[in-house]
């Protein structure tokens, strides 16, 4: 088992988290929020009405969460890797890109039961526009939650412990898939960037690769992320408007078009490109400094010279 994996990829989650946070915030309010008319607009009403603390909403759990996912994430998408290889003809023998699939696809669906409780506190959060700080002054409404250990705490006494697994399907639906494409793209494009003689690419190649692989990642994974951003909203200010994942997407295309499952795609690609940069440069440094011993599948290595 190759522990290195695990620790480099929780390191890796958590600083991709930091870079990205921002952006996912107004992400996640133009996905569930129909007073924005589009990122922009959603950027400068949340500067004028919360400040620079309105895109941080809620971000302390998921550094934790997301730190603990991405180690699942790179762990078992590493060791799946090995075992795949080992069966199929023994230490040593390079993966197959269906490997590099069905590798990360497996990454992708284990990270669920970790990541579902943070996620729907993230996204609780985020999609909470009144600020605790406007309301001293002004007759404004009080936000609901407040802060990340408060709003799990409530969505267990309100809808209890299934509750933080709301949108479960959907995001495993959206992160296996994605995962799946993420690791392949940086695989086969790690390939295409490492020079001859070398065995693997240099710095701006990993990075590059990284970039890429998160924006295709994000596009495979949008459509669901749509749908799991409102399942976990659905109930938490007025009545449920979703019996349930078929009706969330049949009543979401009805009322406002298949192309609204897309709404946020750009914002996605914009933020993941750079947060993933960050995620796999991370990740291949701590690699080479914590592994003791040669593994059997030779990672993307980075060159300095």
């Amino acid at each position: 088992m190759h522990i290195a994996d695990f620790a480099a990829g929780s390191i890796g989650g958590a600083c991709g988290v930091a870079v990205g946070y921002p952006l996912d915030t107004v992400k996640v309010r133009i996905q569930t929020q129909k007073q924005f008319t589009g990122i922009w607009h959603c950027f400068i009403t949340t500067l004028s009405k919360e400040g620079i603390h309105g895109f941080f909403k809620g971000m302390s759990l998921p550094v934790t969460t997301v730190s603990m996912t991405s180690s699942v994430v790179f762990g078992m998408y590493r060791n799946c890797r090995q075992c795949l290889s080992q069966l199929r003809g023994g230490p040593g023998t390079p993966n197959t890109k269906p490997e590099i699939f069905l590798s990360g696809l497996a990454g992708g669906v284990a990270t669920v039961t970790v990541m579902s409780p943070g996620d729907i506190v993230k996204v609780r959060l985020q999609c909470q526009t009144e600020s605790l700080r406007a309301r001293k002054g002004a007759n404004l409404p009080k936000p609901k939650y407040r802060g990340p250990v408060h709003c799990l705490l409530t969505i267990v006494r309100e809808e209890g412990v299934l509750g933080l697994y709301r949108g479960a399907l959907p995001l495993m639906l959206r992160d296996g898939p994605s995962y799946a494409t993420y690791f392949l793209t940086y695989s086969t494009l790690c390939e295409w960037f490492t020079p001859t003689g070398k065995k693997g690419p240099e710095w701006t190649g990993v990075m590059l690769a990284g970039g890429v692989a998160g924006m295709t990642g994000w596009t495979v994974g949008t459509p669901m992320d749509v749908i799991k951003a409102r399942l976990q909203m659905d109930g938490a200010r007025d009545i449920k408007r979703y019996k349930g994942f078929v009706h969330c997407i049949t009543e979401t295309v009805r009322v406002e078009g298949s192309g609204v499952f897309f709404r946020s795609l750009g914002i996605n690609c914009l933020r993941a490109f750079p947060v993933n940069m960050v995620v796999f440069a991370t990740y291949e440094l701590l690699v080479g400094f914590l592994r003791t011993q040669p593994d059997t599948i030779e990672p993307p290595k980075l060159e300095f010279e």
